[in-house]
């Protein structure tokens, strides 16, 4: 209905560029002495908060470990919504473009842009494990944390900054029952990251000439205006590369006389 198939994956980098971000956490655990006795790579997964903590309630009881339980510290996140950001938004028939051969180019119209928010959920079993986790990851957001990446797989050439601020916190010990029963400590963050998202790819041919006409204006009530003079301007030579150094050649028609 709309054209050709085009795909630029956008959503799914915004998942995979937000996940990086949190993908190598350690929590260290010492003895009495300050000593580091374990270092613990902190899991992370893409999966909704409810899904860990219905997993973790499926053995609450640590005397009777009859299945194997989630081991905690982990981390998961997913996405919460996304919807159009207005006050980003430039004219649609803004462009821009990248050499693609030597006599055309590829041509991007301005994207369409969307804030996407995600949430990080970081579950724990003892609160200093779970401020281990927090204190590695809010000094980084003031509240704003920017990543460099290449919206188009073909065209690496083309960056853009997409800006990651951090919304809210919030904390909930989820710890009911008895001393046997398990204890679950979990740190929500919420984030909005600015994401642009862009139509299909165009071509363009490469401009090699440009024509300039001059004209006498006439103060009377004639129709029209006297030419003066047309002006070519063409490269040399004319096939050059686009990536070149090249120089130009000028032809002037006069047109009086």
């Amino acid at each position: 209905m709309f054209g050709d198939h085009f795909y630029h994956q956008r959503l799914r980098k915004a998942v995979a560029t937000f996940g990086s971000l949190f993908n190598n956490l350690y929590v260290l655990r010492k003895d009495s002495s300050g000593n580091v006795i374990s270092t613990v790579r902190v899991p992370l997964s893409y999966a909704p908060k409810d899904k860990y903590l219905e997993r973790i309630r499926e053995n609450p009881d640590l005397n009777n470990d009859t299945s194997t339980a989630i081991k905690l510290p982990r981390m998961s996140f997913e996405i919460t919504s996304f919807q159009y950001d207005s006050q980003r938004q430039v004219p649609k028939t803004n462009k821009f473009g990248v050499i693609d051969t030597n006599t055309n180019k590829k041509v991007f119209f301005a994207g369409v842009p969307y804030n996407i928010y995600f949430q990080l959920n970081i579950y724990a079993k003892n609160q200093d494990d779970a401020l281990q986790m927090v204190e590695q990851i809010i000094p980084y957001f003031s509240p704003q944390y920017s990543v460099t990446i290449r919206p188009f797989e073909n065209y690496s050439s083309i960056k853009e900054d997409v800006p990651i601020t951090i919304m809210s916190s919030s904390f909930t010990d989820d710890f009911e029952g008895g001393v046997e029963t398990r204890r679950t400590i979990i740190y929500t963050l919420e984030f909005e990251m600015k994401a642009m998202f862009y139509g299909p790819i165009g071509d363009q041919s490469i401009i090699r000439q440009t024509q300039t006409n001059f004209f006498i204006l006439r103060p009377d009530d004639q129709d029209s205006d006297e030419a003066v003079s047309n002006v070519f301007i063409t490269p040399d030579p004319v096939d050059v590369n686009p990536d070149s150094d090249f120089g130009f050649d000028i032809t002037v028609i006069d047109k009086i006389g």
